[in-house]
């Protein structure tokens, strides 16, 4: 079975969380928006099912993902149904809902660094919003990015099976995403991010883990791996590192 993935064809984004779950496990998946559009592919083909009025479960936005007759919208959700599938979350409820409340953590702190560059409006440039994208930056750069990582670091810490994975002793999806915000920030805020990150080295070390898998290192090699640009939800505008 070959799963689809929807999602922007020239950035990393929010589809880039179910990237490195599927390139994490081999699992065979087309990106959509990426292929042939001469084969029914390409950017249309994700914007015709968008549109597409006789869906009874139709996506807000991408990222989405198509598994056979089922169509799952919104990262955390997508993650949420695949970790089973791919074995990147435990068989036990409570390590699948502790995953989960991970995944929709990492999520929260996404949203934030993206506010950081466009915190009046989505809709605006980011020119049009500086003044207020300094002020959001100088609270997430000294505040929120240090409170999020370091509730990470506590939560790797107190792993009752070892601080080499978030859940349990096995990868899970939350451990790729986490290695996935990391790379953002670093990207992002270089110099807010090394300060934060020197004060959780549990974090900074599950991020080298991740990034030494087999599979995740040839993807992060490979051309399907996009570079971080001024699109995505990482964005480097050197103003805003370090809140200015």
């Amino acid at each position: 079975m070959t799963y689809e993935l929807h999602y922007w064809p020239t950035i990393q984004g929010r589809g880039e969380f179910v990237r490195l779950a599927l390139e994490a496990a081999g699992a065979a998946y087309v990106d959509v928006a990426r292929g042939s559009e001469d084969a029914g592919r390409g950017l249309p083909a994700m914007l015709r099912c968008l549109q597409d009025d006789r869906l009874t479960t139709p996506p807000f936005a991408p990222p989405f993902l198509k598994d056979g007759n089922i169509v799952v919208g919104q990262t955390a959700a997508i993650l949420n149904h695949l970790g089973p599938q791919l074995k990147l979350v435990a068989r036990n409820e409570q390590a699948r809902v502790w995953t989960q409340q991970i995944q929709l953590t990492i999520a929260d702190m996404v949203t934030e660094a993206h506010d950081t560059h466009h915190p009046v409006g989505s809709g605006l440039y980011y020119e049009d919003q500086k003044p207020e994208a300094l002020r959001r930056a100088r609270a997430f750069c000294g505040e929120r990015m240090p409170k999020f990582l370091q509730w990470f670091e506590r939560i790797v810490a107190r792993n009752p099976a070892g601080s080499r994975h978030l859940v349990g002793g096995k990868l899970s999806y939350a451990d790729l995403s986490l290695f996935q915000l990391v790379e953002g920030l670093r990207y992002a805020f270089p110099t807010a991010a090394a300060r934060a990150l020197a004060e959780t080295p549990e974090v900074t070390q599950l991020h080298q883990r991740v990034a030494a898998l087999p599979r995740v290192a040839a993807y992060l090699a490979s051309e399907r791996r996009i570079p971080f640009n001024e699109q995505g939800i990482f964005r480097h505008y050197p103003e805003l590192d370090d809140g200015g």
